[in-house]
């Protein structure tokens, strides 16, 4: 028995003198942790949209409550605009646009979209954050944690940028319906090409994902 822990005791002893790394390589592995800042400051940046949100939602709250300012606030943030005026000679010169009283159904649906957009955008953060310290940092040692990500469970550089294109396609998906419901104050020009960078991006995730599937083609059971 002792001479199994003494030969246990040395391929540990082994293993851990084979991992020590000379300066030079140890210096530019080292180098991943100058990373470290840019997570942090992201971390920032999902605090500044969680602010954010709830700036927003307490501007819907007090303009469904009356308060004539928080309206102006959701207009302005919104760019929406009330049906135009027409005049003039020809009875089509836009001369001024019908005053907005209160909340309707187009400003709310703008707004909440909005805050979904936000949402979304702090999912991506949370998804660029953990995935990207995990993949390309530190481990993070959460196996066994019963708040783990599913998705972290087989995240590499692959996965995380096919995940990421996902994301960047849903976000897209909530400006342009935003577009859609504001269409009367874009110019046909905005909306072709925000039709067209939507469709770019959702070219380009299915790219990434054919090139991910053809470097890491499924195996077995995986295939299902």
């Amino acid at each position: 028995m002792q001479s199994i822990l003494k030969t246990h005791k040395m391929t540990e002893e082994t293993k851990h003198q084979t991992v020590r790394l000379a300066f030079l390589p140890r210096l530019i592995f080292g180098a991943r942790w100058l990373q470290l800042p840019l997570y942090l400051g992201l971390i920032l940046a999902q605090a500044v949209y969680v602010y954010q949100f709830w700036l927003e939602l307490l501007h819907l709250v007090e303009a469904a409550l009356g308060n004539h300012e928080a309206l102006v606030t959701l207009v302005k943030s919104t760019g929406y605009q009330a049906a135009a005026i027409l005049g003039g000679a020809d009875g089509k010169t836009i001369i001024g646009y019908e005053p907005i009283s209160g909340l309707n159904e187009t400003i709310i649906m703008l707004v909440v979209l909005a805050l979904i957009d936000v949402v979304m955008i702090s999912n991506l953060l949370i998804m660029v954050i953990v995935g990207g310290y995990e993949t390309f940092v530190s481990r993070l040692h959460l196996k066994g944690h019963p708040d783990q990500p599913e998705w972290l469970d087989q995240v590499n550089a692959s996965v995380l940028k096919v995940k990421l294109a996902t994301a960047i396609i849903g976000i897209s998906s909530i400006h342009l319906l935003k577009t859609f419901i504001n269409a009367a104050n874009y110019t046909d020009k905005v909306l072709m090409w925000q039709t067209i960078i939507h469709i770019a991006f959702l070219l380009s995730a299915m790219a990434i994902a054919m090139a991910d599937r053809i470097m890491h083609p499924p195996t077995g059971g995986a295939a299902h």
